[in-house]
């Protein structure tokens, strides 16, 4: 028996996603089936009962207690009836954000994972599957084991797309491969090789079955030394230990046994083998194997440093092979097909001329700040704006946004990563700055002689991913803060109040934004983790009044297939619109007003694909224009929209955040600070 959380326990009231009683409820329907062996009810129930369980990437804490009364009862039913359920479940393993196992769910969810992987592995070589199915369900299998591969699940793309992205581990840079998904009819690449002597799990595992039917499979002329790793790293239970390659073709290989039809299998097999190949990134222009561009954070991976075909983003062609020593991170980047490029504290234009010089803001102890995640600008009449900047350590600094020179800090505060920053305007002329943290903690602060004004205080599930201010008809000021979770709250900054809520259907947020529409009254725009884009009107008091807002045009996000990432806003001369940003490079313009977009966007980019960083300004000649690239990528881009010019900037720091202070650019990264001049100099 599993260790379970007793459904009549009171502790499930506070977990969030899930209740007891619909547990209770897909159990019964779940043992009804099993009994019987008719009914698929509880099939509904279960779609219902994932919504909670994972919403956009987000795995909600009633996932730890409830996974285990599910796995088991799922365990019962007929394999070949629950392969949706094995792979619901290794989404849930494999989403982008996982709470940490409580430590008193610890051993019951653990104990579920060991009978997930004996139960989906029957289901493996249950026959009937969808072809274009069956890799989804082998890489939960692998989830299940806790390889590190298995995020790739997240990744695959569907029947009908061809394109492949990956995320170079060197760098942090997307390389988007189109055509990748072909049907080879011959490799066109070597197999894989396993480590001598090859990892062997220990204790008892369901793989031994799959090493035994895959001896039946050959998905054709030259593709049995791939399959022969497949068999081997079954024969061994999937260690750890084993290379991505080598599992990715374990994964091939039972597409090629058991994918419905079985020609749809055996091609779809060899699409898959195509992944235990390599890709260069096109931004250091180091060769990297696919699977380690597939998976999360991968452990170990190292640079090719031999000769190797590889994938580009422009396609296939053959590579010199790199030297995986440290000396070779600072591979080429394209300068090229860039507009700008840094050279020490120099921005040189194409033609190697000076542009204008870069500060790098100063540390009062070297290293002491670490990596900044956020960046607020306080403008003050008269003086020189202050730049804030925190990240990773709870350390708070104000520079001078001029010269880079440390006014404040670090200033110790928040227990946790600081996340996300504001400057809040208060009506007797001060201004002051909030600071959320990775745990839900909220600080405010006097810029002016950096002392805190508040505290951090709060305990918010899921941290506060975004921030900013707000300015209601009534001569107010309120700070908006946002979670991961769905929260999104108003607050009194003299008092530390919850006056408000928005976000009434409680999506995930992951980028939040204050648009002015009229003089005394924002707007709040949004991007949750699924995409959507979100207006509010924090002025009303019923989070589903719409009050001022007009809905976006539904059918230009539809025309554009634009899944927005982040939200900004870009200053014009005559009003402020609203810059949306998705993964792949693409920025559409708003005007709040009517709901409709402004002019053509910026196209999407594979240099700058990513999650997206933004931000906006507008120059002393009146020019407006906006800053994107992608977070921990490399390069800028810098777009007036009124133009349509679009210029390159090539930096050697790892992209965090954006801020303007006038016409020149700060930009957080993952060492520091540092500023460059929009205009020449």
């Amino acid at each position: 028996m599993i260790p379970k959380l007793p459904l009549h326990d009171p502790r499930w009231r506070d977990l969030e996603g899930v209740t007891a009683d619909e547990v209770r409820a897909l159990l019964e329907q779940m043992a009804s089936t099993a009994a019987t062996g008719t009914g698929d009810e509880w099939r509904r129930t279960w779609t219902h009962l994932t919504g909670g369980l994972i919403d956009g990437g987000v795995v909600s804490d009633g996932a730890y207690a409830s996974l285990p009364h599910l796995v088991e009862a799922a365990a019962a039913l007929p394999p070949g009836q629950t392969v949706d359920v094995w792979v619901d479940m290794g989404f849930m393993m494999t989403a982008d954000y996982r709470p940490p196992v409580p430590a008193d769910l610890g051993a019951g969810f653990s104990a579920a994972l060991r009978l997930a992987e004996r139960a989906a592995t029957r289901s493996l070589l249950a026959a009937g599957a969808p072809a274009q199915m069956y890799p989804h369900l082998a890489l939960s299998c692998v989830a299940f084991t806790g390889h590190h591969i298995a995020p790739a699940l997240q990744r695959l793309p569907d029947g009908q797309e061809s394109e492949l992205l990956l995320v170079c581990p060197g760098c942090g840079s997307d390389t988007e491969i189109p055509e990748f998904f072909v049907n080879p009819v011959r490799p066109p690449v070597e197999a894989p090789q396993l480590p001598d002597p090859a990892p062997v799990r220990q204790g008892e595992h369901p793989w031994g079955e799959v090493a035994a039917a895959l001896e039946q499979e050959t998905p054709g002329e030259g593709w049995e030394p791939f399959l022969r790793v497949a068999r081997e790293v079954a024969a061994a239970g999937v260690p750890p230990e084993t290379p991505g390659q080598a599992v990715l073709c374990l994964v091939a290989g039972l597409v090629a046994l058991k994918g419905a039809p079985h020609r749809a299998g055996r091609e779809w097999a060899r699409r898959l083998m195509s992944l235990t190949g390599y890709f260069r990134c096109w931004d250091c222009e180091r060769t990297w194997t696919i699977a380690d561009g597939l998976a999360e954070n991968p452990d170990g991976a190292l640079p090719r440093n031999h000769l190797a075909e590889a994938w580009t983003d422009s396609g296939w062609s053959a590579v010199t092979g790199e030297s995986a020593s440290p000396s070779a991170s600072a591979g080429g980047t394209g300068e090229a097909a860039t507009r700008f490029r840094r050279e020490g504290n120099a921005l040189l234009a194409a033609d190697g001329t000076c542009w204008g010089r870069i500060s790098v803001f100063s540390d009062s102890v070297p290293g002491s700040i670490g990596g900044v995640d956020s960046l607020a600008v306080v403008s003050r009449s008269g003086q020189p704006a202050l730049v804030a900047g925190a990240g990773d350590r709870g350390m708070l600094c104000l520079w001078d946004a001029a010269d880079g020179r440390l006014v404040h800090g670090p200033l110790a505060g928040h227990p946790d990563r600081i996340r996300s920053m504001t400057v809040l305007p208060r009506p007797d002329g001060r201004i002051l700055l909030a600071s959320g943290g990775d745990t839900g903690t909220i600080a405010v602060w006097d810029p002016v002689t950096g002392r805190p004004v508040r505290e951090p205080v709060g305990n918010w599930p899921g941290g506060v991913t975004g921030m900013c201010a707000a300015t209601v008809p009534d001569g107010g000021t309120l700070l908006v803060t946002a979670t991961p979770r769905g929260a999104v709250r108003l607050w009194n900054p003299d008092t530390g109040e919850a006056v408000g809520r928005l976000n009434p259907y409680g999506s995930p947020i992951r980028s939040i934004a204050a648009v002015p529409i009229a003089a005394g009254h924002t707007l709040i725009a949004a991007a949750d983790t699924g995409g959507r884009i979100h207006v509010w009107d924090p002025a009303v008091d019923d989070p589903w009044d719409p009050g001022a807002v007009v809905p976006l045009s539904k059918r230009a996000l539809s025309d554009a297939d634009h899944r927005a990432a982040a939200v900004a806003v870009v200053p014009t001369q005559d009003r402020t619109l609203l810059a949306t940003g998705d993964d792949r490079g693409v920025v559409m313009l708003w005007d709040l007003a009517t709901g409709d977009p402004v002019g053509d966007g910026l196209p999407s980019s594979t240099g700058t694909a990513g999650l997206p960083v933004m931000a906006a300004t507008t120059l002393h000649d009146g020019r407006s224009v906006l800053v994107t690239g992608s977070r921990l990528g490399r390069r800028l881009r810098v777009w007036e929209p009124e133009s349509g010019t679009v210029q390159h900037i090539a930096v050697d720091v790892a992209v965090t955040c954006l801020a303007t202070a006038g016409p020149d650019l700060i930009v957080g990264h993952d060492r520091g600070v540092l500023r460059l001049p929009l205009t020449r100099q």
